[in-house]
């Protein structure tokens, strides 16, 4: 880690051949649909965010489901909650690996539609079911929300942008169906950051940015953020992390040190004594990508 290493210098070009077919067939999937359920990562819920689907659903009803809700700070979770209903976005808090917050995003969804309904039954039109479609960037957990909310226990859905396949909808009850297959968007980097709230979460993977280079990050954050769940993890005394941190080297030195010491702690050594560091960066990012650090939020309000 070099002194002049503060922030990622990595220069990112990754974006997916075949973005421009999926959008397409996403546009043509949604003349179908009476209203989107955007699924976002409750740690990142705007590094999540594709920018363009405001553009790409053209004004229909939409719900945020902030998912993966049980790995992201509960404090922020309202914060982020509240945040978008003050924009009038409505917004449910959804664990789609337990099913919390699944029946309450139906009843939004229904709360949303009510008006409608009651148009078109006013003309006739009596009996008609909410259609729905499910948008995300990958990883979001698009496949297990669709899974959960229809109750389905196998993983029939699979995040394969481009796959023709014929149109399946899925009772989800009687006044809604879903679209079968999710609609995959890709993140844009429109600034280093969002493409390190990515990295950390495993929506892009290590061959656009370095794993120890993400793992340094990721510590940094948690030190100036998330101190006691570092500390309480890796059996490190803050008393420690404040005198490395107080060294008369660089910053960015004083914080691979105490990487480092994290990996002599959970024994990431190789012969002569070196600590391994690609395997104590594998370890910080699983551990914290599965909730094992603690309950932590990237972007806050």
């Amino acid at each position: 880690m070099s002194n002049k290493e503060n922030e990622v210098k990595t220069n990112i070009n990754w974006y997916p051949g075949h973005m421009a077919k999926t959008r397409r067939q996403i546009e043509n999937d949604l003349k179908m649909i009476d209203i989107v359920i955007e699924l976002l990562d409750s740690r990142i819920p705007i590094s999540s965010q594709n920018p363009d689907i405001a553009k790409i659903i053209k004004g229909k009803k939409k719900i945020i489901v902030l998912n993966k809700c049980d790995l992201a700070d509960e404090n922020q979770n309202q914060l982020w909650q509240k945040h978008f209903e003050n924009n009038e976005i409505p917004a449910v808090l959804v664990d789609s690996n337990s099913g919390k917050g699944i029946e309450q995003c139906i009843r939004k969804i229904e709360e949303i539609m009510n008006t409608d309904l009651s148009k078109q039954a006013e003309k006739g039109r009596i009996g008609r079911k909410i259609r729905a479609m499910v948008l995300g960037i990958p990883n979001v957990g698009k496949s297990s929300f669709i899974n959960r909310i229809s109750k389905r226990t196998t993983a029939g859905v699979g995040n394969k942008p481009g796959v023709t396949k014929q149109k399946q909808w899925i009772r989800i009850n009687d006044k809604i169906e879903l679209l079968d297959t999710p609609g995959v968007l890709w993140p844009k980097f429109e600034s280093e950051q969002i493409a390190l709230n990515l990295a950390f979460t495993g929506t892009i993977k290590e061959d656009i940015l370095e794993r120890t280079e993400i793992a340094y990050h990721l510590t940094k954050f948690l030190i100036e953020n998330y101190q006691t769940n570092l500390c309480e993890r890796y059996k490190v005394p803050q008393e420690t992390i404040k005198e490395m941190l107080k060294q008369d080297k660089p910053e960015n030195e004083n914080i691979y040190e105490i990487m480092l010491t994290i990996g002599k702690k959970r024994g990431c050594i190789l012969s002569g004594g070196r600590i391994d560091e690609e395997k104590t960066a594998r370890i910080l990012l699983d551990e914290f990508k599965n909730g094992i650090i603690g309950k932590i939020t990237i972007e806050t309000i």
